[in-house]
């Protein structure tokens, strides 16, 4: 099998004036047609079907489903239902957007694959000649940019974890521990599970994990419906004051794009993730009608006295209590998952770094280091709601709407096949930036009033 070259290699001959860009008619279809980057992957650990379906919807399915009722009280009833539609559909068109354009960078590189800063610097490399010289800089916005968002989202996660064992606890044993001590004592599993390295070994985690979710949300349900008000009990329409932290909180619960290519770059055969249906139409269809249920059901059901997390609304029984446990134990199988983003990205500006006799040791350590600084991060601010719609507003919607909309104008600049009648993907992308803009902007407004009143409540 011919070796596929570098893209290092292609990056010297870019600069060098000798890379040869594809005709725009065979970029509008993909790239390079001679070049099949599956050819070049690793078939002994890479994931099959089955198993990158499972790492997708695990990838967006945690704890922010269980967030969904506490989003739609902050939307209202209907106008959270026919935003979590319109959200789900523009998260699936944006992770749809960074597949296809790491896809077609890496046939134009002839690159096996490529990770999403990857992605960005090979679009920028390849793109319009103007930019060429913003390749680095994008490159190491997108990690930063990662690393910053999931090891957020697990210290997210973290609190989750600890919040529901907690009540589960205190209520068994008739104490009132501080949370605080709950998320030290999590250190004991997080370390061992965290250090997991390689995709292919957390796919028995992710598997019993989506069991378990499914089983707590199928217990939420349950107990929803078993006393469910009419609609008419609860308003239509919140306040535009609380609709920032609607998107904020819709934009943690159900983007994963960060764990995206990593998922398509491990598959054998990576046409079998986009298409129709593929691997992420599937996953994207099944979260958005899951996440859109328990969120409508779920506020229709516990109104003003719906909690950041809608296991903390049921009872003490034994039934609901079992349901804590075990949601709270599929959080925990997905912190691994979670945390393999920033770690694969710091570990590759520490690995030329590092000799090859302490290569092992050192990207282990720094695992642990990083385990215990989300632990860290959790201790000094427990509660659940604030964190969520900061990481949701600032770090996922940068992610899932600003970088895609970039790389997809930057990827097919100058390409009118592709760009369609009246060049409306152009539009469609610099409108995509508008709503990133003022999203951003005023949901982190209204997340960190929430940590205000919470930590610094006015006399």
């Amino acid at each position: 099998m011919e070796k596929a070259p570098k893209l290092s290699d292609s990056k010297e001959s870019m600069n060098n004036g000798n890379f040869n860009l594809s005709s725009k008619a065979n970029l509008a279809a993909g790239g390079d047609d001679d070049y099949d980057p599956g050819d070049y992957r690793d078939f002994v650990d890479g994931l099959g079907t089955m198993g990158a379906l499972f790492h997708m919807i695990k990838g967006s399915l945690g704890s922010g489903i269980l967030a969904m009722p506490m989003a739609f009280k902050n939307a209202g009833l209907w106008v959270g239902l026919i935003g979590a539609f319109l959200i789900g559909f523009l998260c699936t068109h944006c992770v749809r957007l960074l597949a296809l354009c790491s896809q077609v960078l890496s046939k134009r590189t002839r690159q096996p694959s490529l990770g999403f800063a990857e992605t960005t610097e090979a679009a920028f490399l390849t793109g319009p000649e103007r930019l060429r010289k913003y390749a680095a800089p994008a490159r190491e916005m997108v990690n930063i940019g990662l690393t910053i968002t999931y090891y957020f989202g697990v210290t997210v996660y973290i609190v989750f974890i600890a919040t529901n064992f907690k009540q589960v606890i205190d209520n068994h044993l008739g104490i009132d521990l501080n949370i605080r001590l709950y998320i030290a004592m999590l250190t004991v599993v997080l370390i061992p599970i965290g250090c997991i390295r390689k995709l292919k070994y957390l796919v028995p985690l992710s598997f019993l994990a989506i069991v378990f979710l499914m089983f707590g949300c199928g217990v939420v349900l349950y107990e929803v419906f078993a006393d469910i008000p009419p609609l008419s009990s609860r308003p239509a329409f919140n306040s535009w004051k609380n609709l920032p932290l609607f998107y904020a909180t819709m934009c943690f619960a159900i983007e994963g794009v960060g764990t995206v290519l990593p998922i398509e770059n491990s598959m054998k055969r990576p046409s079998s993730f986009l298409g129709c249906p593929g691997v992420l139409n599937v996953a994207m269809f099944w979260l958005v009608l899951t996440y859109t249920m328990v969120g409508f059901f779920g506020y229709l059901r516990y109104g003003d006295a719906t909690q950041g997390a809608v296991t903390l609304n049921l009872g003490f029984t034994a039934l609901g209590q079992t349901v804590k446990i075990l949601v709270a134990l599929n959080v925990l199988f997905s912190c691994p998952l979670l945390l393999y983003v920033p770690c694969e990205t710091l570990w590759k500006y520490m690995d030329p770094r590092i000799s090859e006799a302490n290569k092992t040791r050192s990207y282990y350590t720094m695992r642990v280091l990083m385990i215990l600084g989300s632990v860290g991060l959790a201790i000094i601010v427990p509660n659940l709601e604030p964190i969520i719609g900061i990481v949701g507003a600032f770090c996922f919607s940068t992610l899932g709407l600003l970088f895609p909309s970039i790389l997809e104008l930057v990827t097919f600049w100058g390409n009118d096949v592709y760009m369609g009648r009246w060049r409306w993907r152009y539009y469609k992308n610099y409108l995509l930036m508008v709503a990133w803009l003022i999203a951003l902007v005023a949901g982190m407004k209204a997340s960190i009033g929430e940590v205000i009143d919470i930590y610094w409540p006015s006399s």
